[in-house]
């Protein structure tokens, strides 16, 4: 938006702080390399347009704001003669992407210094190119840093989530081992007791009758109900007290398989019924062997599955094989991620999951999300683990109005109000030395805010702490998101 052309005067502009240490003659160059202009209440610039201009208030009254999903977040506001904004980067030319990073609008009649971005780079590299190559070392050593210790802070998440992930495939993977071995010798002693029953003189009727209880009991191991720890030890009780009226030897070392399966003494005497006298004991056996056997089965595929489980977690985690920018759920987001920090969050935090499963997916970059879900819940299990250890994580899924809302909540110490302003800014940390870089929240916000168009924002107080993700629902770049296959 352009203002209105008025006279500029070297003596004026001289007296702004921005240039009261210049010569006469270099105040003479700047009002004949740019302009005053005059500007009625409204936008001056908008965020994101090409850079053009660099800004020097002179008088009057002007506000920054930063555009955050639909809205416009206002970061600045003053009155003080000599403030500037605009293209302030332009001594950095074509290097780095030259557009407003903010929107500047003034509230009453004000007057700016302009400064065409060429002319202003010009008039850098000419009179001050020491500071220019000062400010071009900060700029770049600053970047490099940032990326540098990005880069750590991943390795070290990537780091934390392998040794969890490890720790939860290798309980799994030696259940399996186990339940083979434990397999392979239960098999064994089946075949044995199968052996004996087959060398007695019985009718093949006997013998069908007796494989067709085999058969219904391993349906039945299938079917077990899940019995409360005083249900089965009552029927423990039976089960025992039944073996032994029977003769049946070790009765209270089978009692516990049996309950597992399911089994009652109604069965058992369905069994007893089957078969002659001085088979049951043989048949009972061959039964026991049988609902071992079905229950190691059933353990290594339980064993198996979480493995598969894990895997694929890992894999929806790290997003590999698929498109960068894509319509996600946020629910399969965060579980990929709660599994990957299970072994970091432990036993003593309980996890709640408030999940809204109306919620439509939404388009994003998904490994981007995982890495903000990363951060957050890490430092909400570190503040827990500050407090004693002991607390809970809840994450919750809701509509805001028109965004999508991510809370992760927390019952650590909270955030004390002199620095809730500052845990977003770039190494700023309150973990020990050696323990956070300060950039997991720096990250977090410049993939919400920067990349999404969306909030992320704290509000706490000591046990209830809650950082809140904002997503719009809608796309808010020209890349169109892949549907996932």
């Amino acid at each position: 938006m352009s203002g209105r052309l008025l006279p500029c005067s070297p003596q004026e502009i001289g007296s702004l702080f921005l240039f009261e240490k210049l010569s006469a003659e270099q105040l003479g160059q700047l009002c004949s390399k740019g302009r005053v202009e005059g500007f009625d209440p409204g936008p001056v610039y908008t965020e994101g347009d090409p850079a053009t201009c660099f800004y020097v208030m002179i008088d009057g009254a002007v506000v920054l704001s930063r555009r955050v999903g639909d809205d416009d977040v206002e970061v600045s506001r003053t009155s003080q003669p000599g403030v500037y904004a605009g293209a302030m980067q332009a001594y950095l030319g074509d290097r780095v992407r030259q557009v407003y990073a903010n929107s500047m609008r003034v509230t009453e009649p004000s007057r700016f210094f302009v400064l065409p971005a060429e002319q202003f780079a010009d008039f850098m590299a000419a009179e001050f190119p020491m500071a220019v190559h000062l400010l071009e070392g900060l700029f770049w050593g600053s970047k490099n840093t940032q990326r540098a210790i990005g880069q750590r802070e991943r390795l070290l998440a990537l780091g934390s989530l392998s040794a969890g992930l490890t720790h939860e495939l290798n309980n799994p993977a030696a259940a399996a081992v186990r339940a083979t071995a434990t397999l392979r010798e239960r098999v064994g002693k089946m075949r044995h007791k199968l052996a004996v029953i087959s060398q007695g003189n019985y009718s093949p009727e006997v013998m069908a009758n007796l494989i067709d209880i085999q058969e219904r009991t391993a349906e039945r191991v299938a079917k077990a109900p899940t019995l409360s720890p005083l249900e089965a030890s009552d029927r423990e009780d039976a089960l025992s007290d039944w073996l032994d009226d029977h003769d049946i030897q070790e009765g209270w070392r089978i009692a516990p398989t049996f309950v597992q399966a399911g089994l009652d003494v109604d069965w058992l005497d369905q069994v007893a019924a089957a078969v002659d006298e001085d088979l049951l004991p043989n048949a009972i056996g061959w039964l026991n062997y049988t609902v071992e056997t079905e229950l190691l089965m059933d353990e290594i595929t339980d064993s198996t599955a979480r493995i598969s489980h894990l895997v694929d977690a890992a894999k929806q985690y790290s997003q590999l094989d698929r498109a960068p920018y894509q319509v996600v759920d946020v629910h399969e987001l965060l579980d990929s991620t709660l599994l990957m920090l299970s072994g970091k969050i432990g036993e003593r935090i309980k996890v709640v999951k408030d999940y809204d499963r109306t919620l439509p997916k939404i388009p994003a970059y998904p490994a981007e999300l995982n890495q903000v879900w990363t951060n957050v819940i890490d430092n909400a299990v570190a503040a827990i683990n500050s407090a004693g250890g002991e607390g809970a994580l809840t994450v919750r899924t809701a509509l805001e109005h028109d965004q999508l809302l991510v809370e992760f909540r927390d019952t650590g110490p909270g955030v004390p109000p002199e620095i809730r302003d500052r845990i977003f800014d770039p190494f700023f940390t309150t973990k020990p030395v050696g323990e956070g870089t300060g950039l997991g929240l720096d990250i977090s916000w410049r993939i919400v805010v920067n990349k999404h168009h969306g909030t992320l924002q704290v509000e706490s107080e000591p046990g209830d702490t809650r950082f809140q993700v904002l997503l719009p629902l809608t796309a808010t770049t020209d890349e169109t998101p892949e549907e996932p296959a």
